[in-house]
Formats: structure tokens, sequence, C-alpha cells
């Protein structure tokens, strides 16, 4: 398959560059509308009660989303003021699609008791479409902000979404502008020539293109989170740039021994693109595991990261070739260097790793478990408004809320819907479990019971109000939705479901590697050493932003919880990622060993040769990483720390010392295979080996 798509780019190298321009096109014409399509619903999971609940009184109840405005920082009590309120108010209640504006002078709570801020809420009528419910928030929102006060702030409900969307779109540019130039100015260091430098960045705008477009598609049928933006495209970028590094490496060295580019580019492929291949299926592999989820949100992010990762794929070994073709020429070859001169210091490093293979295990080892200890205590929130950089609307909004009003004003209540045959003493017991239950009728007969926490709106009082109601109601037909009560459901779909997706991640995981190596005892060693560096950058990561320590470094704070949307994603991307840099460096071994027949030898040639890629390509995404956690949502400062932690330790501590020494402790049992398996490999693994080097043309 290799060389037939190596044959394709070389012999009609424009066509393929022509038709990555239209694609390049669609992505950034077409894929870009998925910024206006975006949902900050995170924690919906299909047939949880909270849903259920939530789509009965979607069906049944008259009135629709809520948006909120405050206004502060003024004496609300101001005649000016309060007739530019009063006036405001009266122009929202006439706007088409709104139900309900309170008025806040004298609806209880909705004034500050020190007179400087009041709260504006606005629901929607029910049943409204998409365009309709648009136009009514755009409007009501407008005219709330053209009230005359030092602080007037509108967020809420469907406004929240489109936000939020508005601020990932110009944190991804602003990444993009950081990462791109620091990007270009490390490639050039490492290939010192513009020509070679710029090739990894094509094909890296090709990623974020892909990005987008499979956003875009996604979106069409499922719900996307505004989350997904970053976490797709700093993907994109990152592995884009990797996999082009290792092809442009690979290509630089073919080119000492040929003055063909053509065979080059053959013969990169066939080396080369054969370990892209398999490092894009392991990372997509990786990213099943998230499909066996019924999160919506989830299952989404899986598919479309896996699309983007496939995109970067085909791109490394179709658009790269040709851009080769027609360009490497004029990039010069790798510089011969003295026998013994080329990765020596990785050579070393592999050296001692394998002669105090037992001093490296007892030391390291340890060390990454003590990093990882956090883990334990790990727990996960949905997370409000602190969440959020201090320049955005929903939090200004939050902080005004929170200076001047009691703790828990404006936190979203537990909703109980009690269906008709509800028993009225059920009914009484869970009315009781708050002072300021509010209870309203609903065409139909049932009662919709709102529950007002204390606290933050999935805190422990949040959460433990659903159980309690869960408790009181036994078999009467009460079910229970609001935040709340879908964290609860989160969690325990997190629970059920965890097992059976790392049980489908190794599996795959498992195969592939089995497949790449023809060895049962390296996917194990593998999965083991990737765990530990797992496990060291989700502890840190729970260290900093759940325990607080060394969060205001990164502009964040301790928040008590890591957003629910990191720890799945962590997983699941880092685990995928180590598994580029062990083909980067298995690839070497496999060959060295072919070539001398010697294992511990073609350990040190593995990690001579590869050393520098993985290095490198770490750095690289930890630029990239770095860059999109300069935007400051929360749970995407979790996503990027823990990636870029999982990143360097896995390519430095796990790539450098645990496999050389682990590797050096299996010896030739490293590569063994009961023998139906060797047979099985022989026949349906992959093979595919570039030929041997014609001899050096004098050249080269």
């Amino acid at each position: 398959m290799l060389s037939t798509l190596a044959r394709a780019a070389t012999r009609r190298p424009l066509t393929v560059i022509l038709l990555w321009v239209l694609f390049l096109l669609l992505g950034f014409g077409l894929g870009t509308g998925v910024f206006g399509r975006l949902s900050d619903n995170v924690p919906e999971v299909p047939g949880t009660e909270s849903e259920h609940a939530a789509q009965y009184l979607d069906r049944t109840d008259p009135t629709g989303e809520s948006i909120t405005g405050v206004v502060a920082g003024a004496a609300v009590t101001d005649p000016g003021l309060r007739g530019q309120v009063e006036r405001a108010v009266a122009d929202v209640r006439n706007i088409a699609g709104v139900a309900a504006v309170p008025d806040p002078y004298t609806t209880r709570g909705l004034t500050a008791e020190d007179g400087r801020a009041l709260i504006v809420p606005v629901t929607l009528k029910g049943g409204l479409d998409d365009d309709a419910e648009e136009r009514a928030v755009d409007a009501a929102a407008d005219r709330i902000k053209r009230i005359d006060a030092p602080d007037v702030h509108v967020s809420g409900g469907p406004l929240l979404g489109k936000q939020l969307g508005e601020r990932a779109q110009q944190d991804v540019k602003n990444a993009e502008l950081i990462s791109l130039p620091v990007v270009l100015a490390l490639l050039l260091v490492v290939f010192g020539g513009l020509r070679a430098a710029a090739l990894p960045l094509v094909i890296a705008v090709s990623g974020i293109a892909g990005a987008f477009l499979a956003l875009f598609a996604f979106s069409q049928v499922t719900d996307i989170s505004v989350y997904a933006i970053q976490v797709t495209t700093m993907l994109g970028l990152g592995l884009a740039v990797d996999y082009a590094l290792l092809m442009l490496v690979r290509f630089r060295e073919e080119r000492r021994h040929t003055d063909d580019v053509v065979e080059a580019v053959h013969r990169t492929v066939a080396a080369a693109g054969r370990t892209v291949l398999f490092s894009g299926l392991t990372v997509a592999v990786s990213l099943t595991g998230l499909l066996v989820f019924p999160s919506v949100f989830l299952r989404s992010m899986g598919l479309a990261v896996a699309a983007v990762v496939v995109i970067d794929m085909l791109a490394a070994v179709t658009l790269l070739p040709a851009l080769l073709t027609k360009f490497g020429g004029r990039i010069a070859p790798a510089r011969t260097r003295p026998e013994g001169e080329e990765g020596r210091f990785f050579a070393r490093v592999a050296r001692f790793a394998a002669r105090r293979r037992v001093a490296v295990l007892a030391t390291v080892v340890p060390a990454l478990l003590v990093l990882a200890l956090p883990v334990t205590g790990m727990k996960i929130e949905i997370g409000d408004a602190t969440q959020l950089p201090s320049s955005t609307e929903a939090r200004q909004l939050y902080d005004t809320v929170d200076a001047h009003f009691p703790p828990g004003t404006g936190v979203s209540p537990v909703t109980v819907v009690l269906r008709p045959g509800t028993d009225a003493g059920t009914a009484e017991r869970i009315r009781s479990l708050s002072p300021t239950a509010q209870a309203r009728r609903l065409p139909g007969g049932a009662t919709v019971v709102r529950l007002q926490p204390s606290g933050r709106v999935d805190g422990t009082e949040a959460t433990g109000l659903v159980e309690r109601v869960r408790d009181i109601r036994g078999g009467e037909p009460v079910q229970v939705t609001g935040p709340a009560a879908r964290l609860v459901d989160f969690r325990a779909m997190l629970s059920d479901r965890a097992p059976w997706a790392a049980l489908t991640v190794l599996a795959g995981i498992f195969v592939l590697l089995f497949a790449f190596t023809g060895s049962v005892l390296i996917p194990l060693r593998t999965i083991l050493t990737t765990l530990l560096s797992l496990g060291a950058a989700l502890g840190v990561t729970v260290w900093v932003f759940q325990e607080g320590h060394l969060a205001g470094a990164l502009g964040a704070e301790g928040l008590g919880a890591l957003s629910l949307t990191a720890p799945p994603l962590i997983v699941a991307i880092a685990f995928g990622l180590a598994m580029d840099y062990e083909l980067f460096i298995l690839a070497r071994m496999r060959e060295a060993r072919h070539r001398t027949g010697d294992d511990q030898e073609a350990v040190v040639e593995g990690l001579r040769r590869s050393g520098r890629v993985v290095t490198c390509a770490a750095l690289l995404l930890a630029v990239v990483f770095g860059a999109f956690m300069t935007g400051g949502f929360s749970p995407i400062l979790q996503i990027g720390l823990g990636l870029t932690l999982a990143v360097l330790i896995d390519a430095t501590v796990v790539r450098m010392l645990l496999v050389p020494a682990t590797m050096a402790l299996l010896g030739r049992r490293a590569w063994w295979a009961p023998r139906p398996l060797r047979r099985a490999h022989e026949r349906f693994g992959v093979a595919e080996e570039p030929a041997p080097r014609p001899p050096a043309t004098t050249g080269a």
C-alpha cells in the first residue's frame, strides 16, 4: 500500500498537491463554520435519568432557556438608573420569543443588599426554533447592555455557548500565531535550512484544516463541545509536525546515499512512512476507547480527533512525498558524520541504561509512581464560570454576582420532575429538602420542584441533594435533572464504562504492536511503561489544578477538582502520543536487529538513530500545547499541561531510560512470540521493508 501511495505521489506530484490545496480551501472555508455551532452541554449522557427528565421538560414545559443580565457598579436605587432598568425590562418583555422578565426591584433576591447590583433574568418561550431563539437572545442581550452603568454583563443559556465559541476561535488564532513561528524557528535549528523547515508547517496547516473540517462534519449530526476546537487543533498541529519531522529526517538520510530524489522518496515512504502509518493507527485506536462511553461529548471528541489523526497521517504519506518530489532536490542531505559520532549522546544513554538496568528500574519506576499518587484522590466536576478566563463575559458576570450577592446566588437548581401518580407524602418530603423550594404545575399533570442547593453548582451539597431525592423517591415516578444530576450520572457512566474502554484500547494497541514487531512481550512492556508516564502526568495535573499547587504560575487557580472533560481526554490522547514515540524507536531497533542480528546492539542503535527525532518531536509538541495554554480556559489548561507532561516524561525518562533498561533485562526474549503467533505474524504481519540501499554515489 505504501509503495502504491509513494508511486502515485511521485508520478503526479502536482495533482496530489492541487487536491490537498482544494482540501485546505474547504477546511478553512466551510470548516470554520463549526465556530458557530459549538455547545457547552458537555455532561449530557443519552439514556440516563437526568437526560430523560430534561427531554420530558423540553416537551412539556412551556418555558424554555434563560439568560441572565447583571447591572452593577452604581447605586441601583438612583432614579436615573432605575428608570433605565425599568425601561429595559419593559422592552425585553416585548421581544418576540421572551416569556418572562421579573422586575428586579420588586422580586425577592434580585437586588443586592449593598444596593449596588441587581440581576435581570430573562426566560424564553419553549418550543422556539434555533433561529427564533438566537434572535430573541441577541435582542434581549443587546437591550440590557444599553443600560448606562459601570458594569453590565449578560450571559448564560444559549448565549454562553456563543460567547465561548467566539473566545475559542480567538484562542485558536492566538495559539497559531504563537506556536507556528516558534515551531518554524526550532525546525530551522533542526534542519539548518528554510525549505526543509517549512515543509512540516505545510503539513501542520493541513492538520488544522482537517481539524476544522472534521469538527464541522460531526457538528451536523451531534453536539460539539466548545473545548473540542482547541484539543483537536493542538493535536492536529502537533502530530502533523511530528510525522513530517520523522519523514524529513529519513529523507535527508536517504539523500546521503543517492542523487535520485524519486528513489529517496520511495525509500522514505517505505521505511518512515510505515512508522507513520502505524503511529496514526495506534493513536486512532487509543481514541476508540472514547467511543465506548455513551456520552455524546466523549464520542464526538473521539471520532473528531481520530479523523484529524488520519488526515495528518495521509498528508504525511501523500502530500509530503509529492512536495519532496517537486522540491526535495533543493534540500541538503544529512551531514555525513564519522562512524560512531551520529547520535552519540543517545547511544551513551542507552548503553548506560542497559548496563545499569536494575538500578534504572529501581529509581525511575518509584519516582513515576510517586508523581502518580495524587490520581488516587482525583475528583471531577462540571465546573462553573471560575474555569473561564477573567476576560470572558460569563466570568465577569459570575464575579460581579459573587461580589454583591450571598453565596449560591445564581447556582442552577436541582430540578425534580414529579410525574402524575407520585405519592403526596413523597412529594412533601422532597420539597422539604430545601427551604426555598419552588413548585410549578406542568400541562399534563406533572409538577416541577426546584431545590436550591448551597455552594457550587456541582459541589458536594448539590450532588448530595440529588442522591437524597433518589433515596426518598423509592419506586415513585420521580426523576431528577439539572447540572448536579448530570454530573452524578456522568460519574456513574465513567465508572461503569472505563474498564471496557481500557480493555478495548489495550487490546487494539497490543494487536497493532504485535503486527509491527512480531513480539508479545514488547507490547506488554510498552503498555506498562506508558501507563507509568501517563499516571505521572495525570498525577501532576491533579496536584496543580485540583490541589492548587503552582496553579497561579499558569494563570489558573486550584478548583478542588478537575474538569470532567480533562481526565478521559488526557488519558486517551496521551496514550496515543506515547505510542508515537515508541514506534519511532521500535522501527529503528527492528531495522538494526534485522541488519545485525544483535539484540543488545539493536537497542543502542535504535536510540542512536531515533533519539534526536523523538526529542525534537516532543519539544515541538510541548511548544504547540503550551501555546494553546495561553487562552486561559481551565479545562484547556488542564488538558494542555497533562499532555505536555505526558509527552516530555515519555520521550525522555521512559523512552530514553526505561525502554533500553527493560529491553536489556528481557534480552533476546523481548522479541519472543509463541510459535502459532509467530506463524501468524509471518503470514499477516507487516513485513514491508526498504530495499537495500544502492551504493553511495560520488556526489552524495
